[in-house]
């Protein structure tokens, strides 16, 4: 006699294997997807300073050259927000969390950029991370 479908056994292994496989996904693509977006926040940065420079160079002063009331704009994608803090002749740009995944980046909490092209970074409880979260410094 021919049996047809799976014994209850089968199905529970089935069920193990998918479970380890998942634990062993879902947090690596969530750590990838973290990663790939801190270039949201950096790109932003970049722009906003290479702005801020191309208008220092025809007025000579950092200040007025921000186009965002208070200084503050959301990134490209929407996951940080970003401020440009200037003064006459400097400025420093600053980009935190605004939604998840990267609210939950506790590897790169902050970044900051200013006029001499300092590049910054600190994980969420202060520590700093610049070579991590910008990449190289």
């Amino acid at each position: 006699m021919k049996k047809n479908g799976f014994s209850l056994i089968e199905l529970v292994v089935a069920m193990g294997i998918i479970g380890i496989l998942a634990a062993i996904a879902i947090p690596a693509y969530s750590a990838y997807t973290k990663t790939a977006n801190r270039t949201d926040a950096t790109r932003t940065m970049t722009y906003d300073a290479q702005a801020l420079e191309r208008c220092y160079s025809q007025t000579f002063s950092f200040l007025g050259c921000t186009s965002a009331p208070a200084g503050s704009s959301t990134s490209a994608q929407g996951y940080y927000t970003v401020t440009i803090a200037p003064t006459a002749n400097s400025f420093t740009i600053t980009a935190t969390p605004l939604k998840s995944p990267q609210t939950r980046d506790s590897a790169c909490g902050t970044f900051t950029l200013n006029n001499a092209g300092t590049q910054g970074a600190t994980t969420s409880g202060g520590a700093a991370n610049t070579q991590q979260c910008w990449g190289s410094t």
